[in-house]
């Protein structure tokens, strides 16, 4: 009897959607099904989700996805979850969904700044990261100083994905790409560290840490209650997971020694892949993966999440639009780009420079319309995306090209933005959920489908398109990129002020 056709099923977990999406061996699509969440934002900068709903939710799309295929659940060789990092993520005591705040969350600021403060230093030294609002300790702060009955109630500390390999599975664990990338680990070691909690005020949370395992590594086998939810066949494999950033680069086709990934999603990504992580103060964040294989990451909420906001409050107003993002992609395309076109400032969610931070336009005049507006909307998200690559560099890190994914890359226009901007070669991925495809590549090194990363990645992914840098347009951004810089510079005492007078 010929051999069962085998399958890889990859989940990604964003902030609101769940996708779960199947491969075939070669990493091509055979179906998807998604499903977007509800978000809650209770009191001002809290962005909470119901994890019951995103349970229910990847559920539903795993049951739709096999169904999709019309496979058979045991033609599913494993299952690898990729999911957003930081957010805090809880159990009870008794194993029962208790806090899913996500990483947009910026209700401890005030923490963060006085964690980096009193300890930032020691911080960075120990995990290469400095307190930030949505950073998964500085939450746990938060709750331990703000809602100490919440806290008490904390019986494991979990990340995105992790609750959702818990609910497959059954078991409490976490790997080191996502607590790594949390500022929960010593690195370059990648374990816990308790000098580390001590400086986040957190001592006594150690034993809220669930164990790690590496990202490739079997962390259990579907649950017979995790096979009636979703369709699985109990005992189907399930990998500890990945950083969805991490997984989204290697799904694009990076994972050795000096390759770049950028990704324009709801996050503006900037990773470079390296043997050891770099030690620089300026560096957001470096998270590890397997050993010897280390990302090094400038990010911010700055990327497409802007169009996104656009599209959903001035393109739809509500309404159904048959083509939202192709309608603001044909109005890009008419622009003759001009060095006085407006600026805009892509800070809807606030920066990695300080939480302050807000969106904006400077420079409209009568004669500028919408297709404008969206042109500098694109470019201001590649400005700040140039930003993070500048700052990568400052620390020594050096490449040459980068792979560009998420949403952003879809656009027939923002890969060329990026070419000339940053003055690099940029290749788009062939596949569209990179980061299921990440998590699904992770699946084959842990089942023995493929010998390694580079194996897997070789085999998996492919490339869909090339741009090249235009000498001409690379001087027009420079000036471009420099009036944005001042500008900013200008604005944030004026943005302090407002945020002043919102906490009035």
């Amino acid at each position: 009897m010929a051999e069962e056709q085998k399958y890889l099923l990859g989940l990604d977990a964003g902030n609101t959607v769940i996708k779960a999406v199947l491969f075939d061996l070669d990493g091509r699509q055979v179906a998807m099904q998604a499903l977007d969440g509800q978000t809650a934002t209770p009191a001002p900068g809290h962005v909470e989700r119901d994890l019951s709903e995103l349970w229910r939710n990847a559920g539903q799309v795993i049951r739709d996805c096999i169904a999709e295929a019309g496979i058979a659940p045991s033609q599913i060789a494993g299952v690898g979850c990729a999911g957003h990092g930081n957010g805090l993520y809880a159990l009870d005591q008794s194993g029962a969904p208790l806090l899913g705040i996500q990483s947009l969350d910026t209700r401890a600021a005030a923490v963060a700044e006085e964690l980096s403060s009193a300890n930032g230093a020691a911080l960075h030294d120990i995990c290469l990261q400095r307190p930030w609002p949505s950073q998964t300790p500085v939450l746990l702060a938060w709750v331990k100083r703000h809602q100490p009955e919440v806290y008490a109630q904390i019986g494991t500390v979990l990340l995105c994905k992790d609750f959702i390999t818990y609910q497959l599975t059954g078991a409490r664990v976490t790997e080191i790409s996502d607590m790594s990338g949390c500022g929960l680990t010593r690195m370059p070691d990648c374990r816990y560290d308790a000098d580390l909690m001590a400086h986040y005020g957190l001592s006594d949370a150690m034993d809220l840490l669930p164990p790690m395992v590496q990202p490739a590594d079997i962390a259990g086998h579907v649950t017979a209650e995790a096979a009636a939810a979703t369709g699985l066949a109990e005992g189907t494999p399930v990998i500890g997971g990945y950083f969805d950033v991490i997984s989204s680069a290697l799904g694009s086709g990076v994972c050795r020694d000096g390759e770049a990934s950028i990704i324009a999603g709801t996050w503006s990504i900037n990773q470079v892949f390296s043997a050891q992580p770099v030690r620089d103060g300026d560096v957001f964040m470096a998270s590890g993966f397997a050993p010897g294989r280390f990302v090094n990451i400038e990010a911010s909420a700055t990327s497409a999440a802007n169009l996104e906001w656009y599209v959903r409050e001035l393109v739809e107003r509500g309404a159904h639009h048959d083509d939202p993002f192709g309608f603001c992609n044909d109005l890009v395309r008419q622009v003759t780009p001009a060095l006085d076109d407006p600026i805009c400032q892509p800070f809807l969610y606030g920066s990695g420079q300080g939480a302050d931070y807000r969106g904006g336009y400077f420079g409209l005049a009568g004669w500028h319309g919408e297709a404008h507006m969206l042109r500098a909307l694109f470019e201001g998200v590649v400005f700040e995306h140039r930003r993070h690559i500048e700052v990568l560099r400052r620390a020594g890190v050096r490449f040459d090209s980068a792979v560009l994914s998420g949403g952003g890359s879809r656009s027939p226009h923002w890969p060329q933005i990026f070419a000339d901007c940053l003055g690099l070669p940029i290749r788009v991925a062939e596949a569209r959920e990179t980061g299921a495809l990440g998590a699904a590549i992770g699946v084959a090194v842990a089942v023995g489908l493929a010998e390694d990363y580079e194996a897997a990645v070789g085999r998996m992914t492919r490339a869909k398109a090339d741009f090249t840098p235009d000498p001409a347009m690379q001087a027009h951004y420079d000036q471009r990129y420099q009036l944005y810089c001042d500008l900013n510079a200008a604005m944030q005492p004026l943005w302090a002020r407002l945020n002043q007078m919102r906490d009035a």
